[in-house]
């Protein structure tokens, strides 16, 4: 990423803003403050550092003093002005001087109260509203820069998943698969892990179960859901294999669940609403009588984080664009007994979708 890269994404950022109503936006820290301009704070404190882009403006970041010369030498400093402010001045009437009295902005979901509070404190007359209700398309659609690093990503975690294959499942703790997916993500370039998910046996029927101290057997079926950050963007898969030979019911809901996968694959195209995607797979998996087993959406976005707009989920209008990546997981939870769940990250294309995840879909047998 270059400077230009950045002050190209901040006008953007206020074009769209424009066009949505908005005076213009209001970025704390967090991904949507790295993805707009490049600058990371070296941490989170309760200090305010916020970037405030108004449409056909220079967009402007207050930042406290002492991390001034930090934010001056990043990536996207040259595209903004650096301002910076000092312990026991007010810095809500500082950045009040660039924020119309009132306005209606758009303000970064993870800022935090105390900082939006002040804000309206020093101007009462305006408004705000959070950038995934307002602004949902704005980290949404990725350019081929984006799309190498997610696809990047994935590659690394279908690497992992090869090597967790030949690890020793059954007589080992769930905890300890998922250090070992942990390590292997890691070892394959991910500069962060977001979540491990091991769940074996009736584990696997809690879709977010945490990885705990049960020990695997012989004829469980494992729910595999892991991935994090790799260069800044993210990855996501899951697949689900059996300790062993599986039962009959074992692979027949294993099957239902790669043909609700594969189906809502083929159902991605440009203009295709997101609801859509959802309603394909669940149309299978409701088909097959297992239909109240399926409890979660059908996916969602991913980029600079591992969670983000747009959702595949029942309600969700927005049309699918070129340029848009996600996940697709459909899954069936049998209470006390066993899950499965199929995913991968998919990005839309002008012909429909590309898998940005190449491993098997077929179940797996470990020992």
């Amino acid at each position: 990423m270059t400077q230009e890269d950045y002050e190209r994404r901040m006008e953007r950022a206020g074009q769209t803003a424009a066009e949505a109503g908005l005076a213009g936006l209001v970025v704390t820290p967090g991904p949507d403050l790295t993805w707009l301009c490049g600058y990371q704070p070296p941490a989170v404190t309760e200090r305010l550092t916020a970037l405030v882009i108004a449409p056909g403006q220079r967009s402007r970041l207050l930042v406290p003093v002492l991390e001034r010369p930090d934010a001056e030498h990043s990536i996207g400093s040259g595209a903004m002005e650096v301002s910076g402010w000092s312990d026991g001045s007010d810095p809500y009437a500082e950045i009040a001087k660039w924020i119309e009295p009132q306005g209606r902005y758009g303000v970064s979901d993870a800022t935090w109260a105390m900082h939006l509070l002040g804000l309206q404190r020093s101007l009462p007359g305006s408004a705000y509203a959070a950038l995934t209700e307002v602004l949902p398309m704005l980290r949404a659609v990725k350019d081929a820069h984006e799309v190498a690093r997610l696809a990047a990503a994935g590659a690394a975690a279908d690497a992992t998943y090869e090597k967790i294959l030949g690890v020793r499942f059954a007589g080992r703790r769930e905890s300890e698969v998922a250090a070992d997916l942990s390590r292997l993500l890691i070892e394959h370039g991910h500069s962060q892990v977001d979540f491990t998910v091991v769940g074996s046996g009736p584990n696997g029927a809690n879709p977010h179960h945490e990885a705990g101290e049960r020990v695997i057997e012989d004829g469980d079926m494992v729910v595999l859901d892991f991935g994090g950050l790799k260069d800044g963007y993210g990855s996501d898969t899951t697949r689900t294999v059996h300790v062993g030979e599986p039962g009959a019911e074992e692979r027949k809901v294993h099957d239902i669940v790669r043909e609700a996968q594969q189906a809502a694959f083929e159902a991605v195209r440009p203009g295709v609403a997101c609801q859509d995607i959802d309603r394909v797979a669940r149309r299978v998996i409701k088909a097959a009588g297992y239909g109240e087993y399926f409890i979660h959406r059908t996916g969602h976005g991913i980029g600079v984080t591992t969670h983000e707009p747009p959702y595949m989920v029942e309600g969700e209008h927005l049309p699918l664009v070129p340029g848009m990546c996600f996940s697709i997981e459909p899954g069936i939870y049998l209470p006390g007994r066993f899950g499965v769940r199929i995913e991968d990250i998919v990005t839309c294309t002008d012909t429909g979708g590309r898998r940005l995840n190449e491993t098997a879909r077929e179940m797996a047998v470990v020992r």
